[in-house]
C-alpha cells in the first residue's frame, strides 16, 4: 500500500515536469521558423482580392508582360509661389540620376501644372518585379536620390509609393503591438490578481503560445498556401494573448478554489481542470468554428484570416490547458502571495457586484429587457452614420510621403487623375481597344503599351481624381464597353475590394450564425437558450458599429470604413461573445440540474461567474484597442469596434439582458429540453461547477 502511494506521489510529481520538458522540446525543434512569418507576409492589394477579380487578372498578367510587373511612381516638385529655372534644373538633374541608377521602362518626360507651381515626373520601372524588398529598395532609393532644398519640396507618390508605406506600417505591427499588448495585459492581471509573481505565469504562457501561433502559421502557408498578411498576423497575436488569458482567468479562479479543498496543488489542478475545461474546450471550438467560416470568404485576406485566428485561438488554448497547470502546479501555493488560499480555508465574504446586479435584473426582468433592448437598437442606430468606403489616400491616420504627393497632384493637376487606369486586352484587338477607351466618356488620354504572351496593355488616364464618383463610373464604363478585356490598376482594386466585401457579408455571416448556433444547441441541450445567446450577440454587434458611426467621422476626423470592417467584426464578436455566454449559461444550467428555481439558478450563476466574466472581458476588450494606436485606420476601425462590443456584452449584454430574459422565460429557456419541463433533480449527473 505505501509503495503504490509513493509511486503515485512520484507520478504526480513528475507529471508536469513532463509537461514542461515537453513543452521546451517543442520551442526548441519549432524556434527557427517563427521569424519566417514575417517573411511570408504579402500586402499587395492584388494578394488581398480573389483570382476572379479583373484588377488581380490584370497584375497577373501583367507579371507575363517583357520585364514584368511593373513598378509605378511619381515625382512630384512643387513650389507655392511657383517654379524657378533653378527649380527644374534640380529635378532635372535628380530624375536624370535615378534613370541613370535603375532600369526604367520609358525616359520620364515632365508634366508641369497649368499654374506652374508643379512638375510631375511619371517614373516606371520593371527592375523590382512583384518581390516586395526589391520594390520597398527601389521606392527608397529614389526618396534618397529626390530631395527638396531652399523652398523646393519633393514628393514621391504613385501606386508603388502607397504600397511601401502601406508595408512599412505593417512591418512595424509586429514590434509594438506585441510590446503593447503585453504592457496592457500585464497591467490588468496585476490589478486583477494583486499578486507580484501570479501575473506573470499567464502573461509568459500566452507569449510562448504566441510564438507557437507564429510557427503553425508559417507551416499553414508552406503546406497550403494560406494568405499571410501584416493585418492577419497581427490580429492573431491579439487572439492568441486575448483569448488565452481568459482561458487562464477561468483556470486560475477555479484552482484558487481548489486548493481550499484539496491539500496537494496537483490535486486541486485535477479538479479545477475537470471543472472548467470542458467550458473551455466549448468556447475555443466555438471561436475556431465561428473564424472557419471565413473559408467561405472570396477575399483572400479574410479568407486567410480564418485559419490565422484559428491557430491562435488552438494554440492559445493548448498552452492554457496544458503548460499554464505544469507551471502552478510547481510553483504551488505560493504563487498567489500575498492571498495564498491555505488548504481548509474559506474565502472572506464580500459584497459582490454582480449579485447587486443580478438582483435588478431578477426583480423586474421585462422592464430591465426592454430597457437593453431599447438602449443597443438605439446605439445600433449610429450605423447609418458610418462613413462611406474608404479611399486609398485616406488609409494612413499620419499621412505619408506618399500621400502627400498625391494630394498635390491633384490640387495642381485638377483636369486629369495622377493615378492610372490599366487595361489589359488581347493583343489582336489592342487598336480596336485603344480606340474604344480614348472614346469613352471620363478617359483624357490612353496610351498602349507593353506586349507580349498574346497580351497588350494600355494604360488609361482619367479625367476625375482617383476613387471619385466620377472615376468610378468611368471604370464601369470601361468594363462594360472593353468586353474580353480586363480593367486594373489601384482605383479598380479598391472597387473589386468593395464588391467582393459584400459578396462576403452574404455568404459568411449566416455560416457563422448556423455554425455557432449548432454548437450551442449540442452544448447547452436546448433551443430558446441558443437562440437567446446569438441574439444577444447579434445585437451587440450592431450597437458597436453605430458607436463606431458615431465616432469615426466626428470624434476621430476618419473619412471612411474599410469595406471588411462589417464582416470581420462580426464574425470576432459573435464568436468570441458567445464565450461568455458558455460560462454563464452552462453554469446556469448546472445549477438547474440541482434543483434550483430558474430564476435562482440565472442569478446564482451571475454571482459566481460575473467576476470572472467581467475580467476576461476587459482583458480581450484591452487588446484590441491595442490596434487603434496602429497607423492604418482599417486597423483602427476594426479594434474600436471589437472592443467597445466587448464591452457592452461584458457587462449590459451578460449581466442584465441575458440574465433578465433568463429570468422572464424561466424554465422555456431550456426548451425543448428535458429541464424544460419538472425539476430535474436526480434525472441527469450534475457535473463540476464550471467557476
Amino acid at each position: 500500500m505505501g509503495a503504490a502511494r509513493t509511486r503515485a506521489t512520484g507520478g504526480r510529481r513528475g507529471l508536469p515536469w513532463l509537461v514542461l520538458g515537453l513543452w521546451v522540446v517543442l520551442l526548441a525543434v519549432a524556434g527557427p521558423f517563427a521569424a519566417k512569418l514575417t517573411d511570408v507576409q504579402q500586402n499587395r492589394a492584388t494578394d488581398y482580392l480573389p483570382a476572379s477579380a479583373d484588377s488581380t487578372r490584370v497584375a497577373r498578367l501583367q507579371d507575363r508582360l517583357p520585364g514584368g510587373e511593373s513598378t509605378d511612381l511619381v515625382l512630384v516638385y512643387h513650389r507655392a509661389g511657383g517654379l524657378t529655372a533653378a527649380d527644374r534644373a534640380t529635378a532635372g538633374r535628380q530624375v536624370a540620376a535615378v534613370a541613370h541608377r535603375h532600369t526604367l521602362t520609358t525616359a520620364p518626360r515632365a508634366v508641369p501644372s497649368a499654374d506652374g507651381t508643379t512638375l510631375m515626373y511619371p517614373v516606371t520601372s520593371n527592375e523590382p518585379g512583384t518581390d516586395e524588398k526589391k520594390r520597398d529598395a527601389f521606392v527608397d532609393d529614389v526618396r534618397r536620390a529626390a530631395h527638396g532644398q531652399d523652398g523646393l519640396t519633393v514628393e514621391v507618390g504613385g501606386p508603388a509609393a502607397l504600397s511601401t508605406d502601406a508595408s512599412g506600417v505593417y512591418a512595424s505591427l509586429g514590434g509594438p503591438l506585441l510590446y503593447t499588448t503585453v504592457a496592457v495585459v500585464a497591467i490588468l492581471l496585476i490589478l486583477i490578481y494583486r499578486s507580484p509573481l501570479l501575473w506573470l505565469v499567464p502573461l509568459v504562457v500566452a507569449g510562448v503560445a504566441d510564438f507557437l501561433a507564429r510557427v503553425a502559421a508559417y507551416g499553414l502557408h508552406q503546406a497550403f498556401g494560406t494568405t499571410v498578411s501584416g493585418q492577419s498576423a497581427g490580429i492573431m497575436t491579439i487572439l492568441v494573448f486575448g483569448a488565452g488569458t481568459d482561458y487562464a482567468l477561468l483556470l486560475v479562479s477555479r484552482y484558487r478554489e481548489e486548493l481550499r479543498r484539496h491539500e496537494r496543488p496537483y490535486d486541486a489542478m485535477r479538479a479545477a481542470l475537470r471543472g472548467c475545461g470542458p467550458a473551455v474546450l466549448a468556447s475555443s471550438g466555438t471561436v475556431a468554428a465561428g473564424l472557419l467560416c471565413l473559408l467561405a470568404a472570396d477575399l483572400n485576406s479574410s479568407r486567410g484570416m480564418g485559419p490565422l485566428g484559428t491557430v491562435g485561438v488552438l494554440c492559445a488554448l493548448a498552452a492554457m490547458l496544458t503548460l499554464l497547470p505544469a507551471v502552478l502546479v510547481l510553483l504551488g501555493r505560493r504563487v498567489f502571495w500575498p492571498l495564498v488560499p491555505s488548504y481548509g480555508s474559506t474565502p472572506k465574504e464580500r459584497r459582490s457586484l454582480f449579485a447587486a446586479m443580478g438582483s435588478s435584473a431578477g426583480r423586474r426582468p421585462l422592464t430591465v429587457l426592454g430597457l437593453g433592448a431599447v438602449l443597443l437598437g438605439a446605439l445600433a442606430l449610429g450605423a447609418l452614420n458610418l462613413p462611406g468606403p474608404v479611399k486609398q489616400l485616406d488609409t494612413f491616420i499620419d499621412r505619408p510621403d506618399s500621400v502627400a504627393a498625391m494630394d498635390t497632384l491633384a490640387k495642381a493637376f485638377p483636369e486629369r487623375s495622377a493615378q492610372p487606369i490599366e487595361i489589359l486586352t488581347p493583343a489582336n484587338r489592342a487598336d480596336a481597344t485603344l480606340a474604344a477607351a480614348e472614346r469613352t466618356r471620363g478617359v483624357a488620354s490612353a496610351q498602349e503599351g507593353r506586349t507580349g504572351k498574346g497580351w497588350t496593355e494600355i494604360s488609361v488616364t482619367a479625367s476625375a481624381p482617383p476613387q471619385s464618383a466620377a472615376e468610378t463610373a468611368t471604370i464601369k464604363a470601361l468594363r462594360h464597353r472593353l468586353d474580353g478585356s480586363y480593367v486594373g490598376g489601384p482605383s479598380t482594386q479598391q472597387l473589386d475590394l468593395e464588391d467582393t466585401s459584400a459578396r462576403d457579408r452574404l455568404v459568411v455571416v449566416p455560416l457563422v450564425l448556423l455554425s455557432v448556433l449548432l454548437i450551442l444547441i449540442v452544448l447547452l441541450r436546448s433551443l430558446v437558450a441558443p437562440l437567446m445567446l446569438v441574439a444577444a450577440v447579434v445585437a451587440v454587434w450592431g450597437a458597436a458599429l453605430g458607436v463606431g458611426g458615431l465616432v469615426f467621422g466626428p470624434l476621430f476626423g476618419l473619412h471612411g470604413a474599410d469595406p471588411g470592417l462589417g464582416l470581420l467584426s462580426f464574425v470576432f464578436l459573435v464568436a468570441l461573445g458567445v464565450d461568455y455566454g458558455i460560462f454563464l449559461m452552462h453554469r446556469m444550467r448546472e445549477e438547474t440540474l440541482r434543483g434550483a428555481e430558474p430564476a435562482t439558478a440565472a442569478l446564482t450563476a451571475l454571482r459566481t461567474t460575473g467576476g470572472v466574466i467581467a475580467s476576461a472581458g476587459l482583458v480581450l476588450a484591452a487588446t484590441f484597442a491595442v490596434l487603434t494606436d496602429m497607423g492604418l485606420v482599417p486597423l483602427v476601425e476594426l479594434g474600436f469596434v471589437i472592443a467597445v462590443g466587448v464591452l457592452l456584452d461584458t457587462f449590459l449584454v451578460r449581466t442584465y439582458l441575458v440574465t433578465s430574459a433568463s429570468v422572464a422565460l424561466g424554465r422555456w429557456v431550456w426548451w425543448p429540453g428535458r429541464l424544460s419541463g419538472a425539476p430535474a433533480g436526480g434525472r441527469e449527473r450534475v457535473p463540476e461547477p464550471v467557476a
